[in-house]
């Protein structure tokens, strides 16, 4: 075992350092270009959304008779949601709504849903250098913001909330996740994403207080919200 210095790739994620403007920076551009090679799409063109409005997915697009079953056996269509999702878990939240729709049809996916898949692919070509980016800081504030789209599963009428946090400058930890109940009101389902990110914001708050780096991590807990009913009831 020996010291082989400052790391400078781990598992896929590219680490960049700027220490005179107090600059960390995560990418994991080096493994997308691997993902875009291993399913032909590394000449494909970019697209700049990874959903358009009004794109709806749904059951009804999956194969209903043998022969549309038999055409998508030949499409990787998991391999790709898999590889995927690695992106999502480590940087590149911005698919998170995407990659959470999709894979709710692996077991039987149909022509649509691929199309998709490659779009997402695409929408990475033109996105492979973003990178995270964290700044020194003296003083640390935990910053989270709650959304979600009401009802918009056509399949079970659930609506799906995400969050995410912010912490020096930079997002530290999300989540995009479908309900497991059918809020009778925007408020009522508003509530339920407000309540999941401020559990998730106690936690981290408390985590980052116990890894001892830190003495302090400012107080209220800030988390903002895009629904009036939810901040003055």
């Amino acid at each position: 075992m020996k010291d082989m210095g400052e790391a400078s790739y781990v598992i896929g994620i590219g680490i960049f350092r700027d220490r005179t403007h107090g600059l960390l920076g995560l990418s994991q551009n080096v493994y997308i270009n691997k993902v875009l090679e291993n399913f032909k799409m590394d000449k494909c063109s970019s697209s700049v959304v990874l959903i358009q409005k009004g794109d709806r997915f749904s059951l009804m697009q999956c194969p209903k008779n043998e022969l549309e079953r038999n055409q998508m056996e030949t499409i990787p269509y998991a391999f790709i949601v898999g590889s995927l999702l690695y992106a999502l878990t480590c940087t590149r939240l911005d698919i998170g709504f995407a990659m959470g729709m999709l894979g709710r049809y692996q077991s039987n996916p149909g022509m649509d849903h691929w199309k998709a898949a490659k779009k997402v692919l695409r929408y990475l070509q033109g996105t492979k250098d973003y990178m995270f980016t964290y700044k020194r800081f003296d003083h640390l504030e935990v910053i989270g913001y709650s959304d979600l789209d009401f009802t918009r599963c056509v399949d079970t009428r659930k609506s799906t909330f995400g969050y995410l946090f912010l912490l020096a400058k930079g997002v530290n930890s999300w989540k995009s996740v479908k309900h497991s109940i059918i809020a009778a009101s925007t408020m009522d389902a508003e509530f339920v994403a407000c309540f999941e990110a401020t559990v998730h914001g106690l936690w981290l708050r408390n985590f980052i207080l116990g890894l001892g780096i830190v003495n302090s991590v400012a107080k209220p807990l800030r988390i903002y919200c895009d629904n009036s009913a939810v901040v003055f009831f």
